[in-house]
């Protein structure tokens, strides 16, 4: 045995003092260091992990202390909880953060709801009545569908269960380690990840250091002394505890919804696919077809006040008509032509405070018509302060929108009445992309302008769409992946 290797009978002993759940929460904190023995139980692992050399006396004091058998600190390992966490304090750690913070004991029916609630995600994932959180985690990453650096969708079902705690919690891992990634880059892998081949993924540093430390041989019957070290005002009872200060650089983006998404589809082509991405984004989707320029009107003064805004952390609008530069058309055989500035203001923050500071995003598809196939008429009035609205310039003067405008000729309908928007189904398919997803708004948007314009190349001048982007966006934008 190595000096820092612990006693077999340590490892028999401690093993045979923990009740069920213990082991399994203790099996849960160790995936990670041996992703190889996914299967194994909690000696086969702890057996296999001081044979490796990864097992010290500190590290196993931790495993202790993560599952709050202070008692057994004492009486096998013969010192204090205190101790132990002056040396978690120093970053002395065995354990990944990740698997400390969402590490939870839920009451039953808590884990019930959240097997419910996933059940969109993960329709294959058996759910037994029995099943603890921890196992439900498990399962998860064996899907693929939480690890280290993707918490969201667990972060959402704590949001629909009401434990602020529990994603208080989540929020202060995420902003600490992105605040940590700035130094660094470490590479986090889950147990799932880690098992496959050829990914040349890098083992989370965590115990580098413990090795390093100047640990006593241990004898059977002997005691095991950490160092004296000042006792830190930080208990694993207080964990997540501390109020979370929200990152200033990215929108959050958390709410369930994640916000109303407005579809207006005056052609008909592109309603379907539209609805189907941003309801799997988790947007509250309300799609309408073929509206008059009045009925528009009314539907979007009637959804800017709605109150479930305040509620949401964004709002998407999403409008499919003939028009020109200024205006769309919608039904209307006379080109009066309804503003597009008009469609902004009715979403800013002072006509709409439910979304004040809040992304507002406009993905508009505008079908040109002509101006000599366009027949005068005055233009509709509309609710609000819209004075002077055809001589404002187009650049959103409120913060925080979004707006990206795209227009091709209408000969383009008239060749293919049927076909959807090239424009609308690239954009559908890199949000649909959770690999897509993990990149910021502007972004998406700057391939999205690529697949346009190579789609252009292909096509006759007269047939090519032309993509515009402005916005006042002043932090950066991530859908939930």
């Amino acid at each position: 045995m190595t000096r820092c290797q612990v006693p077999a009978f340590l490892i028999h002993q401690i093993q045979e003092e923990l009740d069920k759940d213990e082991e399994e929460m203790m099996v849960f904190l160790c995936r990670d260091l041996a992703p190889d023995l996914a299967t194994a139980d909690l000696k086969e692992i702890l057996v296999a992990l001081n044979e490796r050399e990864k097992l010290t006396p500190v590290g196993l004091s931790e495993l202790l202390y993560r599952v709050k058998r202070f008692d057994l600190l004492r009486r096998i390992l013969n010192t204090e909880k205190a101790t132990v966490e002056a040396h978690l304090a120093r970053s002395l750690r065995l354990i990944p953060d990740y698997r400390v913070e969402i590490n939870e004991n839920l009451e039953k029916d808590e884990v019930g709801s959240l097997g419910f609630l996933l059940r969109d995600y993960a329709p294959r994932m058996k759910m037994a009545k029995d099943k603890s959180f921890l196992a439900l985690i498990i399962d998860l990453e064996k899907l693929n569908l939480v690890a280290p650096n993707q918490l969201d969708l667990i972060e959402n079902c704590f949001q629909s269960i009401h434990r602020i705690d529990l994603i208080r919690k989540i929020q202060k891992y995420k902003h600490e380690a992105s605040v940590s990634s700035v130094h660094s880059q470490p590479v986090y892998v889950n147990a799932h990840q880690a098992s496959l081949p050829n990914l040349n993924l890098i083992d989370p540093p965590y115990h580098s250091g413990i090795q390093n430390e100047n640990i006593e041989k241990l004898q059977k019957g002997s005691s095991l002394t950490l160092g004296a070290a000042e006792p830190l005002h930080m208990s694993i009872e207080e964990s997540g505890s501390v109020p979370h200060k929200m990152s200033d650089d990215s929108y959050r983006m958390q709410s369930q919804p994640l916000g109303i998404c407005l579809i207006i589809d005056c052609i008909g082509n592109d309603t379907d696919v539209l609805e189907k991405t941003f309801r799997g984004l988790g947007y509250d989707v309300h799609c309408h077809r073929y509206l008059n320029m009045n009925s528009m009107n009314q539907k979007l003064l009637e959804v800017a006040r709605w109150q479930k805004h305040k509620y949401c952390d964004s709002f998407v609008c999403i409008l499919v008509s003939r028009g020109n530069s200024q205006s769309i058309f919608c039904t209307d055989h006379t080109f009066s032509g309804f503003p597009l500035e008009q469609i902004k203001k009715y979403f800013t923050a002072d006509s709409c405070p439910g979304l004040l500071g809040k992304p507002k995003l406009f993905f508009i598809q505008s079908y040109v018509v002509p101006e000599n196939e366009q027949e005068c008429s005055s233009l509709l009035e509309v609710d609000g302060n819209a004075e002077n609205i055809s001589s404002k310039v187009t650049i959103p003067h409120a913060a925080d929108i979004f707006w990206s405008h795209c227009k091709v000729d209408v000969s383009k309908l008239e060749q293919s009445p049927t076909s959807s928007s090239y424009y609308l189904r690239c954009l559908a398919e890199l949000l649909h992309n959770p690999y897509k997803r993990k990149r910021c708004i502007l972004a998406i948007h700057m391939e999205l302008n690529k697949k346009v314009y190579d789609g252009n190349m292909t096509v006759d001048p007269s047939q090519q769409y032309s993509l515009l982007l402005q916005h006042t966006l002043r932090k950066k934008l991530f859908f939930p992946t």
